[in-house]
Protein backbone atom coordinates (compact mmCIF):
# COMPACT_ATOMS: atom_id res chain seq x y z
CA UNK A 1 0.00 0.00 0.00
CA UNK A 2 2.77 2.47 0.94
CA UNK A 3 4.58 1.81 -2.34
CA UNK A 4 1.35 2.37 -4.29
CA UNK A 5 0.76 5.69 -2.52
CA UNK A 6 4.35 6.75 -3.20
CA UNK A 7 3.86 5.99 -6.90
CA UNK A 8 0.55 7.88 -6.90
CA UNK A 9 2.19 11.11 -5.75
CA UNK A 10 5.70 10.61 -7.14
CA UNK A 11 5.13 12.53 -10.36
CA UNK A 12 3.32 15.36 -8.59
CA UNK A 13 6.15 15.72 -6.08
CA UNK A 14 8.72 15.88 -8.87
CA UNK A 15 6.68 18.57 -10.67
CA UNK A 16 6.48 20.59 -7.46
CA UNK A 17 10.25 20.50 -7.04
CA UNK A 18 10.68 21.63 -10.64
CA UNK A 19 8.24 24.47 -9.95
CA UNK A 20 10.22 25.51 -6.87
CA UNK A 21 13.41 25.56 -8.93
CA UNK A 22 11.67 27.70 -11.58
CA UNK A 23 10.68 30.14 -8.82
CA UNK A 24 14.30 30.61 -7.82
CA UNK A 25 14.83 28.00 -5.09
CA UNK A 26 18.33 26.75 -5.74
CA UNK A 27 19.33 25.35 -2.34
CA UNK A 28 19.97 21.66 -3.07
CA UNK A 29 19.46 20.60 0.56
CA UNK A 30 16.07 22.33 0.70
CA UNK A 31 14.95 20.79 -2.59
CA UNK A 32 16.07 17.36 -1.39
CA UNK A 33 14.05 17.85 1.80
CA UNK A 34 10.95 18.44 -0.32
CA UNK A 35 11.74 15.26 -2.21
CA UNK A 36 12.16 13.30 1.03
CA UNK A 37 9.10 14.51 2.95
CA UNK A 38 5.65 13.39 1.68
CA UNK A 39 3.44 16.50 1.97
CA UNK A 40 0.29 14.44 1.43
CA UNK A 41 0.76 12.97 4.93
CA UNK A 42 0.45 16.46 6.43
CA UNK A 43 -2.85 17.61 4.93
CA UNK A 44 -6.42 16.40 5.56
CA UNK A 45 -7.47 13.47 3.39
CA UNK A 46 -10.10 15.62 1.68
CA UNK A 47 -7.42 17.82 0.11
CA UNK A 48 -4.66 15.22 -0.24
CA UNK A 49 -5.11 15.28 -4.03
CA UNK A 50 -3.89 18.91 -3.92
CA UNK A 51 -0.92 18.24 -1.65
CA UNK A 52 1.68 18.99 -4.32
CA UNK A 53 0.15 22.17 -5.65
CA UNK A 54 2.06 25.32 -4.75
CA UNK A 55 -0.86 26.55 -2.70
CA UNK A 56 -1.87 26.92 0.95
CA UNK A 57 -4.41 24.36 2.16
CA UNK A 58 -6.77 24.29 5.17
CA UNK A 59 -5.77 22.05 8.06
CA UNK A 60 -8.63 22.85 10.44
CA UNK A 61 -9.10 25.16 13.43
CA UNK A 62 -8.88 28.21 11.14
CA UNK A 63 -5.28 27.39 10.21
CA UNK A 64 -3.53 26.56 6.95
CA UNK A 65 -0.44 24.79 5.74
CA UNK A 66 1.60 27.38 3.84
CA UNK A 67 2.25 26.99 0.16
CA UNK A 68 5.45 25.02 -0.52
CA UNK A 69 7.25 27.97 -2.13
CA UNK A 70 6.83 29.95 1.11
CA UNK A 71 8.32 27.10 3.16
CA UNK A 72 11.13 26.81 0.62
CA UNK A 73 11.81 30.56 0.74
CA UNK A 74 12.01 30.54 4.55
CA UNK A 75 14.36 27.57 4.64
CA UNK A 76 16.57 28.87 1.84
CA UNK A 77 16.99 32.24 3.57
CA UNK A 78 18.41 30.50 6.64
CA UNK A 79 21.19 28.75 4.68
CA UNK A 80 21.39 25.99 7.26
CA UNK A 81 24.46 23.77 7.29
CA UNK A 82 22.89 20.83 9.15
CA UNK A 83 24.46 21.64 12.52
CA UNK A 84 21.92 24.17 13.80
CA UNK A 85 19.35 24.15 16.60
CA UNK A 86 16.10 25.51 15.20
CA UNK A 87 12.90 26.67 16.91
CA UNK A 88 9.66 26.72 14.92
CA UNK A 89 6.76 28.85 16.17
CA UNK A 90 3.51 27.35 14.92
CA UNK A 91 3.82 23.61 14.33
CA UNK A 92 0.60 23.61 12.31
CA UNK A 93 0.51 20.49 10.16
CA UNK A 94 4.06 19.47 11.10
CA UNK A 95 5.27 19.67 7.49
CA UNK A 96 7.82 22.42 7.98
CA UNK A 97 9.15 20.71 11.10
CA UNK A 98 9.60 17.56 9.01
CA UNK A 99 11.50 19.52 6.37
CA UNK A 100 13.71 21.04 9.06
CA UNK A 101 14.76 17.61 10.32
CA UNK A 102 16.44 17.11 6.94
CA UNK A 103 18.55 20.27 7.10
CA UNK A 104 19.15 21.00 10.81
CA UNK A 105 20.61 19.18 13.78
CA UNK A 106 17.83 19.71 16.34
CA UNK A 107 14.25 20.88 15.77
CA UNK A 108 11.97 22.31 18.47
CA UNK A 109 8.39 23.29 17.67
CA UNK A 110 5.62 25.07 19.59
CA UNK A 111 1.92 24.95 18.73
CA UNK A 112 -0.85 26.90 20.47
CA UNK A 113 -3.73 24.58 19.51
CA UNK A 114 -3.54 21.16 21.24
CA UNK A 115 -5.52 19.32 18.54
CA UNK A 116 -3.18 20.56 15.81
CA UNK A 117 -0.13 19.64 17.87
CA UNK A 118 -1.45 16.09 18.29
CA UNK A 119 -2.32 15.76 14.59
CA UNK A 120 1.17 16.96 13.66
CA UNK A 121 2.70 14.46 16.08
CA UNK A 122 0.74 11.65 14.41
CA UNK A 123 1.75 12.78 10.91
CA UNK A 124 5.40 12.96 11.89
CA UNK A 125 5.19 9.51 13.47
CA UNK A 126 3.55 8.10 10.33
CA UNK A 127 6.53 9.35 8.33
CA UNK A 128 9.00 7.80 10.75
CA UNK A 129 10.19 11.20 11.99
CA UNK A 130 10.92 11.27 15.71
CA UNK A 131 13.51 14.06 15.94
CA UNK A 132 11.04 16.92 16.48
CA UNK A 133 10.69 18.02 20.11
CA UNK A 134 7.21 19.53 20.54
CA UNK A 135 5.29 21.44 23.13
CA UNK A 136 1.91 23.16 23.36
CA UNK A 137 2.02 26.78 24.48
CA UNK A 138 2.36 30.45 23.62
CA UNK A 139 4.91 30.56 20.83
CA UNK A 140 5.50 34.29 21.26
CA UNK A 141 7.31 33.45 24.50
CA UNK A 142 9.68 31.07 22.75
CA UNK A 143 11.26 28.16 24.63
CA UNK A 144 13.80 29.72 27.01
CA UNK A 145 14.73 26.41 28.64
CA UNK A 146 16.02 25.14 25.29
CA UNK A 147 17.65 28.39 24.11
CA UNK A 148 19.81 29.61 22.48
CA UNK A 149 18.73 28.82 18.93
CA UNK A 150 20.63 29.29 15.70
CA UNK A 151 17.40 29.93 13.84
CA UNK A 152 13.80 30.73 14.78
CA UNK A 153 10.98 30.58 12.21
CA UNK A 154 7.57 32.08 12.91
CA UNK A 155 4.73 30.69 10.80
CA UNK A 156 2.19 33.41 11.63
CA UNK A 157 1.97 37.19 11.44
CA UNK A 158 2.94 39.35 14.40
CA UNK A 159 2.15 43.05 14.92
CA UNK A 160 5.75 43.50 16.02
CA UNK A 161 8.90 41.45 16.47
CA UNK A 162 8.40 39.32 19.62
CA UNK A 163 11.14 40.39 22.02
CA UNK A 164 11.44 37.00 23.81
CA UNK A 165 12.35 35.39 20.48
CA UNK A 166 15.17 37.83 19.78
CA UNK A 167 16.48 37.21 23.29
CA UNK A 168 16.70 33.48 22.56
CA UNK A 169 18.87 33.82 19.44
CA UNK A 170 22.42 32.56 19.56
CA UNK A 171 25.19 34.87 18.34
CA UNK A 172 24.86 34.82 14.57
CA UNK A 173 21.35 33.37 14.89
CA UNK A 174 18.47 34.42 12.66
CA UNK A 175 14.79 35.06 13.33
CA UNK A 176 12.31 35.05 10.43
CA UNK A 177 8.89 36.53 11.24
CA UNK A 178 6.12 38.13 9.16
CA UNK A 179 5.41 41.55 10.73
CA UNK A 180 2.42 43.79 10.04
CA UNK A 181 -1.32 44.00 10.58
CA UNK A 182 -3.90 41.29 9.96
CA UNK A 183 -4.36 42.28 6.31
CA UNK A 184 -0.76 42.02 5.18
CA UNK A 185 2.81 41.79 6.40
CA UNK A 186 6.44 41.89 5.37
CA UNK A 187 8.87 39.10 6.17
CA UNK A 188 11.49 40.44 8.56
CA UNK A 189 14.84 38.81 9.28
CA UNK A 190 16.55 39.64 12.57
CA UNK A 191 20.20 38.61 13.02
CA UNK A 192 22.01 38.72 16.35
CA UNK A 193 25.48 40.20 15.78
CA UNK A 194 28.28 41.09 18.25
CA UNK A 195 27.02 44.69 17.99
CA UNK A 196 23.36 43.88 18.62
CA UNK A 197 20.36 43.04 16.46
CA UNK A 198 20.22 43.77 12.73
CA UNK A 199 16.86 43.84 10.93
CA UNK A 200 16.08 43.36 7.24
CA UNK A 201 12.69 43.71 5.55
CA UNK A 202 12.23 41.10 2.85
CA UNK A 203 9.19 39.74 0.98
CA UNK A 204 5.56 40.83 1.32
CA UNK A 205 3.57 38.06 3.03
CA UNK A 206 0.07 37.18 4.19
CA UNK A 207 -0.21 34.86 7.17
CA UNK A 208 -2.77 33.99 9.81
CA UNK A 209 -2.27 36.07 13.00
CA UNK A 210 0.18 35.01 15.68
CA UNK A 211 -1.82 34.80 18.91
CA UNK A 212 -0.08 35.31 22.21
CA UNK A 213 1.34 37.68 24.80
CA UNK A 214 3.68 39.24 22.22
CA UNK A 215 1.38 38.85 19.23
CA UNK A 216 -2.27 39.53 18.46
CA UNK A 217 -5.11 39.03 20.91
CA UNK A 218 -7.31 36.03 20.18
Amino acid sequence: MAAAVARQFGGARRRLIEELEAKGIGDIAVLKAFDDVPRHHFVPSGVAHRAYEDAPLPIGHGQTISQPSVHARFLSLLRLSGRERVLEIGTGSGFQAALLTRIASAVFSIERIPALAEAARESLRACGIDQVIQRVGDGTMGWPEMAPFDAILVGAASPEIPVPLTEQLALGGQLLVPVGDRSGQALVRVIRTPDGLREERLDPMRFVPLIGAHGFEA
